[in-house]
């Protein structure tokens, strides 16, 4: 299994403190964000490698990150060749770039790299091989916790079937399930990114894609527990500071 980490954003809307510097390089209990995740997915035993994708502005950035970093296990560092100035493929089109260029013909689980969180990945994984081999997207119970008009709302069936992404938040007591963008897609069906690209023509958000997909084939749902934020803002970054 393979594990690609997405760090391909411009820090746009927390830039005073990312004009030099991408958010997931941005220190959380003096450590960079990360740093959480590779030690999250380094104790998976299934993964072999791990990559991170950057854009071509903050790749030299991560570059030095690297070479002071110790990794249990190897981390190939990729860049998209994207500067944000007009050169922006998309998200989409990253994974299709990091699967050609990284040979992958392997299980990968998908995580952005502004992602906080402290709950093991192991049981998502157990649950995403499962009987068989599945598209799983880990999905978090905002129970109140942040505001919900921030993400698109989840909606599950009863065998945890992804069946709608709603833009609004619904009212009323409803579990409100977020996407956590930790993503788990079997390599039996990595060739859709590639398909969904030539059939619909956009790239930019992996939402985008898992809305394509399940109307084109099976996607569940992991519930996480415990502590996780996205840092996309100031105030989420802040929020972070003080959960983590």
């Amino acid at each position: 299994m393979k594990a690609a980490i997405l760090c391909t954003d411009y820090g746009g809307r927390t830039l005073s403190l990312t004009a030099n510097k991408p958010k997931a390089l941005l220190p959380v209990r003096g450590r960079p964000i990360i740093e959480f995740i590779v030690r999250k997915v380094q104790l998976l035993e299934e993964v072999d490698k791990i990559f991170i994708v950057t854009n071509h502005r903050f790749y030299s950035e991560f570059k030095k990150w690297q070479e002071n970093f110790f990794s249990k296990k190897p981390i190939d560092l990729i860049d998209s060749n994207t500067d944000g100035l007009g050169n922006n493929s998309g998200v989409i089109k990253w994974l299709v770039f990091l699967i050609e260029k990284g040979k992958i013909d392997d299980d990968l689980i998908v995580i952005d790299g502004n992602n906080l969180f402290d709950f093991d990945l192991s049981a998502f994984i157990k649950f995403a091989k499962g009987e068989y081999s599945k598209n799983v997207v880990g999905v978090y119970n905002l129970n109140g916790k942040f505001k919900s008009n921030r993400f698109d709302i989840v909606k599950l069936d009863d065998k945890k079937r992804i069946v709608d992404f709603l833009k609004n938040s619904p009212r009323g007591n409803s579990l409100k399930f977020v996407s956590t963008c930790i993503c788990f897609f079997p390599k039996e069906k990595l060739f859709l990114f590639k398909e969904y690209i030539n059939k619909r023509g956009e790239a930019e958000k992996i939402d985008s894609y898992l809305e394509w997909l399940i109307k084109k084939d099976e996607v569940f749902g992991f519930e996480f527990h415990g502590n996780w934020i996205n840092v996309r803002d100031l105030d989420s970054y802040t929020e972070a500071i003080f959960i983590f």
